[in-house]
């Protein structure tokens, strides 16, 4: 590495921790020539002035020696992901912007003294080879990593919270209808799982879940982009498998047919079958089986449970031969009426409605502000970072400004 590329990465960590050239030339007893010198290239770094350096940026003396920049790295990756991201400037400008938004956190992290963001653990499956190994490791990794999250068999209230709890960004985006999700892993960001905003609450969740699949079990790839082309890829229906099981699990959905006073329909059906071939009319048995069967109302009143979509809960009800394949058609035939149900019920916005803009990066922001605010308490940044962070972020700098200083006065 060269002196100018050293100066620049000495400059940009300066900048991130929102110090002076003045304070870091006071921290090395030397004028503020010496560091913009340094920073222009023009003077070499001793070995303890960039161990002081690195002390005083809250960063480990290495990052000012990585081969390549992070940013470039990233972008090449989102570039293979996305080979037509060339033609969709403003997917580009969207992703830029949140990775903007994770570096700025990681680094109020770092400054904070907060431990890496390794996130949730790693579960190691080998590449499914069929549908069937993919449907099955995908439930398998969903009920395992219920259980470590002690979550019972009840719904996940906040998706995109459980996500941010287990250090990962999660954000809401403005991508295209062909994009439902998007999962990063790099160095510089840790991990993000950003979705997109324009779908419905349910498909959201869903997409959420999904993407947290990928998390869990393929981290390896730095990007993971799912859209409709790839849909049917392996990885993607495992990805899928999961978020349906991690959002109904087994033992719930028996819970709520228990509720709702209904058996399985498949037993219902042997029973018929059996009085069928022995030449028996049994109308008591017909009649119980018909008690028994899941209707349209049962398969809207679970979806709204769990926060998914009717067609979703079908699904779910099929892969857990609740239902028939006949049956699982006939109900989503049927999916419309469904959906007038939930609509009677005023049911219909907690799964079809959108979220307002107001409320698509809420977590991710807040994160960042609470961050932001805690960095500027301790003074370890100055108040016009906090000005940057606030116009990085969208929202008023005076007021960030007044909240933080109240912060420091209480």
């Amino acid at each position: 590495m060269n002196q100018q590329d050293l100066g620049n990465r000495l400059k940009k960590a300066r900048e991130n921790a929102g110090l002076s050239q003045q304070i870091a030339a006071e921290t090395l007893g030397l004028p503020r020539t010496a560091i913009t010198h340094m920073e222009g290239g023009n003077r070499s770094v001793s070995t303890l002035e960039l161990t002081r350096l690195a002390a005083l940026y809250h960063q480990p003396v290495n990052v000012f020696f990585e081969e390549s920049g992070e940013e470039e790295d990233m972008l090449v990756a989102l570039y293979r992901a996305l080979p037509g991201l060339h033609d969709q400037p403003e997917v580009k400008d969207q992703v830029n912007r949140y990775l903007d938004w994770c570096r700025e956190g990681c680094n109020l992290e770092r400054i904070l003294g907060r431990d890496h963001r390794s996130g949730p653990p790693t579960y190691s499956v080998n590449v499914p080879r069929n549908v069937g190994e993919a449907v099955s490791q995908g439930a398998r990794i969903a009920d395992q990593e219920r259980k470590r999250l002690d979550l019972g068999h009840a719904p996940i209230p906040d998706m995109s919270e459980l996500i941010n709890e287990q250090n990962i960004w999660a954000s809401g985006a403005d991508f295209p209808d062909s994009i439902s999700g998007l999962f990063l892993s790099h160095s510089s960001i840790g991990l993000a799982i950003f979705v997109n905003s324009g779908h419905t609450k349910a498909r959201k969740r869903f997409s959420y879940a999904h993407e947290y699949a990928h998390a869990l079990m393929d981290r390896d790839a730095q990007v993971t982009v799912s859209q409709t082309e790839n849909a049917s890829d392996l990885v993607e229906k495992r990805a899928n498998a999961f978020a349906a099981a991690f959002l109904m699990p087994a033992d719930g959905i028996a819970a709520m047919l228990k509720n709702l006073d209904k058996g399985s329909p498949s037993k219902a059906e042997q029973m018929i079958f059996d009085v069928a071939t022995e030449g028996r009319i049994d109308t008591s048995i017909r009649s119980s089986a018909s008690d028994q069967r899941i209707t349209y109302q049962d398969v809207a009143i679970i979806a709204h449970h769990f926060g998914v979509s009717y067609q979703a809960a079908t699904y779910r009800l099929r892969s857990l031969n609740h239902i028939s394949p006949r049956e699982c058609d006939e109900l989503l035939g049927k999916v419309d009426i469904g959906r007038e149900y939930l609509d009677l019920l005023d049911f219909t916005s907690d799964l079809e409605g959108r979220e307002s803009q107001s409320t698509i990066h809420r977590e991710l922001r807040s994160h960042i502000v609470h961050l932001a605010i805690e960095a500027y308490r301790r003074e370890e940044i100055s108040r016009g970072k906090l000005r940057d962070i606030a116009k990085s972020l969208d929202i008023p700098s005076e007021k960030l400004i007044n909240l933080a200083e109240e912060a420091c006065n209480g």
